[in-house]
């Protein structure tokens, strides 16, 4: 993707100001490197990423770029090894996510007439708080729910005639569930979901614009890039728009690092272009899309990139073959009669690997077999091995008010 001539003036005084910090983060990854050099976008390419790992072995704030007297909050997200990744903001980057948020809201034609149920959690992560401050910023009326109390989140819903509900897609199926199974449709005036923080199949999304009718867009963002709020798709289409007025987007092998051409799939990396307290330099996000290529018919000039399609750390291999849960979703939604909701998982007995991918079906028992023998046979045409497919009831599988795991893999 080609960088506009505002964003590298952006990327050169970012650069400049990080490299005068004392002991700072960037002044000691970039030591040895003359950033008067960079003059073009190939020279930016050049630098060196920065990873998780990175983040991680800066903590507590080493990666704090302005004095702490500066600092209004700070928010973390976890890594494998338990070492918490720590993000302070200032008060302008508090201000510009809540920015970003409301535009979110606005490209979903969500207003302030609107009454927003905020279910996503609270605290150190970057949900709640993210998307209240959106709708503080838009001027709608928010509900601050936070994740659980499913009773009392369907009677808030009623009893403040909630418009548009924020949450992960994993809570999104499960209030859509509950709401058919109470047959309380009539009484819920929603007409939009904001959905994000996990990747969702295309079954998945069906049944939740379906049964809870209503449009659903997808946001996008990460802890570490101020939070969701940083692009989101629009009613032209299923692509999301990052705002590249605060965000610079690449597209990467994630093998071998080298950009890949736009429409090419790949790991995304950011470089934030205003952030004050903790400003990221081609940090790799470990997320899958792609750039989108052309205009977009709503006439935004935001550039665009695909749904997620997963993380490179999603991977996993069984029997020699790598697969995502992307792959699995799709196998899901080519099979007749699969639900939505699955399950994988992986054991190894005997010296071989075996995977076995519970999905659900609402149909009678009597087509059990034909489906589990159909989608298995799908499965290994699409991903190279036939795994065991086994057919459950629907709603039997595990309901998530949060993210849910879909994944065991029970080998390690």
């Amino acid at each position: 993707m080609k960088m506009a001539p505002e964003q590298f003036a952006m990327i050169k005084a970012q650069l400049e100001r990080l490299m005068e910090i004392p002991d700072g983060f960037y002044a000691k990854k970039f030591a040895g490197i003359d950033i008067a050099s960079i003059q073009s976008q190939e020279d930016f390419e050049k630098l060196p990423f920065t990873e998780k790992a990175d983040l991680r072995d800066a903590y507590p704030m080493g990666l704090s770029a302005v004095p702490q007297s500066e600092i209004v909050r700070i928010h973390s997200s976890s890594g494998t090894t338990g070492t918490p990744v720590v993000i302070p903001y200032t008060k302008k980057d508090v201000d510009d996510w809540a920015k970003m948020f409301a535009r979110c809201y606005e490209y979903a034609g969500i207003t302030k007439e609107d009454v927003i149920q905020i279910t996503p959690g609270y605290g150190l992560w970057t949900a709640g708080i993210g998307f209240q401050a959106g709708a503080e910023r838009l001027g709608a009326m928010a509900i601050p729910m936070g994740p659980g109390n499913t009773e009392k989140q369907l009677q808030m819903m009623q009893d403040f005639g909630s418009t548009v509900v924020c949450a992960t897609s994993s809570y999104a199926l499960l209030l859509a569930e509950e709401i058919e199974k109470r047959g309380i449709r009539d009484k819920i005036k929603l007409k939009k979901g904001v959905i994000g923080s996990e990747r969702w199949g295309e079954k998945m999304r069906r049944r939740i614009s379906n049964e809870l009718g209503v449009e659903l867009y997808d946001i996008y963002g990460l802890t570490e890039v101020y939070g969701p709020g940083i692009g989101i798709n629009c009613k032209a289409d299923s692509a999301m728009h990052i705002w590249s007025d605060f965000i610079y987007l690449e597209i990467v092998d994630p093998e071998t690092g080298e950009l890949v051409p736009d429409g090419e799939p790949g790991e995304i990396v950011i470089t934030t272009l205003q952030k004050e307290g903790a400003p990221l330099i081609r940090f790799r996000t470990h997320d899958l899309s792609r750039i989108v290529p052309g205009p977009c018919e709503c006439g935004s000039t935001h550039p665009r990139i695909d749904i997620i399609t997963g993380r490179t750390d999603d991977m996993v291999k069984v029997r020699g073959v790598n697969m995502f849960p992307a792959q699995i979703e799709e196998v899901i939604a080519f099979t007749d009669g699969a639900s939505s909701e699955y399950q994988v998982m992986i054991d190894h007995v005997n010296g071989r690997d075996h995977l076995t991918l519970f999905f659900e079906t609402d149909r009678p028992k009597s087509e059990w077999p034909r489906i589990e023998e159909n989608l298995a046979s799908i499965f290994k045409g699409k991903i190279g091995m036939t795994p065991h497919a086994k057919a459950v009831e629907v709603g039997e599988l595990p309901r998530s008010e949060k993210k849910t795991r879909r994944i065991f893999d029970n080998r390690y």
